[in-house]
């Protein structure tokens, strides 16, 4: 969308559906001031090791499958072994989803108050059924427990295709009007 292109937006309480009452550009929708002039964000790429390493350190991330032709997403707790990111799972439409010869995404991320940097992690590949009994062995051997009961009999693997992370320097928060709530907000007070 241009700086200068417009939306049609009902008015608060006017219980007809797409029926526009007044015309608001997409400037007029903005709620936050531009960056400073002169400042431009520096993203720094992270090592495939970083990735990893940023991978073992956490728990719980999002896996995004195609299932009838649309995206869904999931949040899964995981473990990483022998190259790959493996995860139990139940009968259901993350188990199909992800089995489907369809690649899926594996996003992670976090924020480090102490350097005030927020980084991310994605990694892309095809999730396989561990059967072997080797690698069903090193499967079990993993700290991978579900955080939601319930049978989770399906031990899977993400086996990569490639994996990818950035991280970059937070924002101060008055620059952008982020909410009190916010975690940045801590670092900066």
């Amino acid at each position: 969308m241009s700086q200068h292109s417009t939306i049609e937006v009902s008015q608060a309480g006017d219980f007809v559906p797409y029926v526009p009452k007044m015309r608001v550009t997409s400037v007029d929708l903005m709620t936050t001031r531009p960056p400073p002039s002169g400042t431009t964000p520096e993203i720094q790429l992270l090592s495939e090791d970083q990735c990893w390493e940023r991978l073992r350190g956490q728990v719980i991330g999002r896996l995004a499958v195609v299932v009838e032709d649309h995206p869904d997403i999931f949040p899964i707790n995981y473990a990483v072994g022998n190259g790959s990111l493996v995860f139990r799972t139940a009968e259901g439409t993350k188990l199909h989803g992800s089995t489907s010869n369809t690649p899926v995404a594996f996003e992670i991320d976090g924020y480090e108050p102490q350097t005030e940097q927020a980084w991310s992690v994605v990694l892309r590949g095809t999730v396989l059924a561990i059967r072997a009994d080797s690698e069903l062995a090193m499967a079990e051997n993993l700290t991978l427990e579900p955080w939601q009961a319930g049978v989770k009999n399906h031990l899977m693997q993400i086996m990569p295709l490639n994996i990818s992370g950035r991280r970059f320097h937070v924002t101060k928060p008055d620059i952008w009007r982020t909410p009190l709530a916010d975690a940045r907000r801590a670092s900066f007070e």
